[in-house]
């Protein structure tokens, strides 16, 4: 056959006469996005993403999968007006897709942890596994698995059932898992092939030895400068051993130091060394040193002997260092530190009150942590303010003035406002103080990092960079007083950030794909948990309350490996089951792709899952066509078909029925041709 040339954005292509544009550009070498075509289907010319410009004449945009190229064609393939036509098409497609690559909880996770992996691993008795994956995210995940706040469960569908997941006591389930099968080992990756360059860290917390895992892993050489004597920021110095205990702590960031990460502790920069001493040793430095510096209760007499910002106090008992706190106590604050304060306190034997300005509703702190707080024995006394605090004999004398809620600040919580008349005292031994945490970032400022106007350290929120090329901030330097499992995120993301810089890359930070999705919890179809039995929740055990009032013995137990498993089979596995193997996502990525472009209508969830081989989710379908096709020119069937017109137009067993009822023998053929993962194997018929 005859040969033709033509020009592909300006670049000379020879093929086959009655060749497509689709396949000279393929020959060329270009990355032309399609949906409808096939090497083993006829044309279709259904969806346009493969639209390419004709140069000359009209001028028009032509599908390429369909367009026979002629001699002396002219087509542009990669353009601006080229990508706004397929971000128009791939808009238009979004607009009537219903469903999520990611499940609500993963996307709700800060670390973006793989919880529908981890949980169906459990639940396939491979804990081994499901340890793995976590740590692909998060290599902390036997720490976090005790004290996130879990906003992955806020997230969890199983909440329109009955109760969410129990996410984050899994996570410690699998990590202890591991530990007891390898007799106290991890099988942790290896570290890269060394490449030579070095990477200073400030803080050995969550953020900044999460970011020192993930470079090890690509090979840099890694060292961390810590103030204090041991690992874990705010994790060992700001949360006591009865939620986190100290072999836990020392058992996850020692196994990040075992892949090679020097930590130099002792050595607060700025006064030990100097930030521009350590810049001059390394390539690159990140700067995480989180928020531990006591915010000021703006109460007078906050200064006084006797009178510890929490904060302060807990650091004190990680350390073993008990401050003789007396009898009575009271506790200023209504967050997490608060509560870890007053509980603290009660296992050393006082008698604990927190005074919160606001009531219960407000409390910033996680509901279970005051009802368990309750159930000890700590007091709480709400709408009270202190206004004074003074010495009174041996002991403190603590002036309140008692509160009533107006309209709502800043925050969304409604302001306290005083009560006229309504002071009264408090006679006690000792003042806790735990109203926030702040950075103490000035021997950044020093250095030439600019600084926000709130004290944190200024960097990009997705590359992490400073205003300074190679110096990176993360975790709560950069946040301000954060959660735990952000920080691990962050330093996960600031550590491909530096990875790009230290190879000469453009420095774009970690990718971010495309996420559809169906709606915000309360707004998902009631069609999506129709089947699904209620099962209670499993509950973490924990020991008595004689035992957790005298100690600071770790409450909570822990599952045994039938609660977990029973646990792990409650998940209704949300997300899409192609999420990483989809075209729609892809491509929705690539071209910047916004599913809200268009309003209105939008089809509903709807599934079938009546074949015992393959599910078809309805609701996925951009109506590309490709799996009738499949189905009639691969396997000369009907199965499938192209029911009712127009808006409603679906692509399903014809008839009304079911595809059980249809002559499908599951052979997958539609399974390969679908670019949206409407339709998949089901995970039982999967070769393992």
């Amino acid at each position: 056959m005859s040969e033709v040339t033509v020009k592909i954005n300006n670049k000379d292509v020879s093929v086959e006469d009655g060749s497509t544009i689709l396949d000279a550009a393929r020959k060329a070498g270009f990355d032309i996005p399609t949906f409808c075509h096939s090497e083993n289907l006829k044309p279709f010319t259904s969806c346009f993403i493969c639209a390419v410009k004709v140069e000359g004449g009209r001028g028009n945009l032509v599908p390429s999968c369909s367009t026979k190229v002629r001699d002396g064609m002219a087509v542009t393939v990669e353009s601006e007006e080229v990508d706004a036509a397929r971000r128009m098409a791939l808009n238009l497609m979004l607009s009537d897709h219903c469903g999520d690559c990611l499940p609500p909880c993963e996307d709700a996770c800060p670390a973006s942890i793989d919880i529908k992996g981890f949980m169906g691993l459990v639940a396939e008795g491979r804990e081994l596994d499901a340890a793995k994956l976590i740590r692909e995210k998060a290599p902390i995940g036997g720490a976090l698995g005790r004290i996130c706040p879990r906003p992955c469960e806020d997230a969890c569908r199983r909440n329109r059932v009955e109760e969410a997941m129990s996410i984050c006591s899994m996570k410690r389930y699998i990590s202890d898992s591991e530990y007891r099968e390898l007799q106290g080992k991890r099988d942790l990756p290896a570290p890269g092939a060394d490449t030579g360059k070095k990477v200073a860290i400030i803080g050995a917390g969550p953020a900044g030895m999460t970011a020192a895992y993930f470079l090890r892993l690509q090979g840099h050489a890694v060292t961390v400068f810590e103030a204090h004597k041991k690992s874990g920021g705010m994790l060992r110095y700001g949360i006591p051993y009865y939620r986190l205990p100290d072999v836990v702590l020392n058992d996850q960031f020692g196994n990040i130091e075992n892949l090679g990460v020097e930590v130099r502790y002792n050595t607060k920069v700025g006064e030990d060394i100097s930030l521009k001493a350590i810049e001059s040793e390394y390539d690159s430095l990140i700067v995480a040193v989180g928020a531990q510096s006591a915010s000021s209760a703006r109460v007078p007499g906050e200064d006084l002997e006797g009178v510890y910002a929490g904060i302060d106090y807990l650091a004190s008992l990680a350390d073993h260092c008990q401050p003789d706190i007396g009898n009575k106590v009271v506790v200023i604050g209504g967050g997490n530190t608060a509560i870890d304060a007053a509980r603290s306190a009660l296992r050393e034997g006082a008698d604990v009150t927190i005074l919160y300005r606001r009531t219960r509703a407000e409390m910033p702190a996680s509901e279970w942590e005051i009802d368990e707080a309750l159930e000890e024995g700590v007091k709480i006394q709400y709408l009270a303010a202190p206004t004074l605090i003074e010495k009174d004999g041996n002991g403190l004398s603590v002036e309140c003035i008692k509160m009533e809620l107006g309209e709502a600040d800043a925050s969304g919580r409604r302001r306290p406002v005083p009560v006229e008349g309504s002071e009264y005292k408090i006679n006690v031994d000792s003042v806790i103080t735990a109203i926030g945490q702040k950075v103490d970032a000035v021997f950044v400022n020093e250095a030439g990092i600019e600084l926000t106007r709130w004290g944190t350290v200024l960097s990009d929120n997705k590359t992490f960079m400073t205003n300074r090329p190679g110096v990176f901030a993360c975790g709560d330097c950069q946040t301000g007083a954060d959660i735990a499992v952000k920080a691990v995120g962050a330093g996960r993301k600031t550590a491909v950030s530096v990875d790009q810089f230290l190879k000469g890359e453009e420095v774009k930070g970690e990718p971010v794909l495309f996420n559809s999705r169906m709606g915000e919890l309360n707004d998902v179809s009631e069609k999506l948990f129709e089947g699904v039995e209620e099962c209670p929740r499993v509950e973490m055990p924990i020991i008595s309350e004689a035992k957790r009032v005298s100690s600071f013995e770790e409450v909570e137990t822990g599952f045994s490996v039938e609660e977990a498993r029973k646990e792990a089979a409650r998940c209704l596995q949300c997300g899409c089951d192609a999420a990483n193997d989809c075209k729609l996502r892809d491509y929705a990525t690539r071209y910047g792709a916004d599913q809200n472009y268009f309003g209105g209508e939008r089809r509903e969830f709807e599934v079938d899952k009546s074949h015992e081989l393959v599910k078809m989710e309805f609701s996925k379908c951009i109506n590309c066509g490709s799996c009738v096709r499949a189905c009639a020119e691969i396997k000369g069937l009907d199965v499938l078909a192209y029911v009712d017109r127009g808006f409603v137009t679906r692509m399903k067993a014809p008839f009304g029925r079911s595809l059980v009822d249809t002559a499908c023998d599951g052979c997958g053929e539609c399974v390969k041709v679908c670019p949206t993962g409407a339709i998949v194997m089901k995970k039982e018929a999967q070769p393992v």
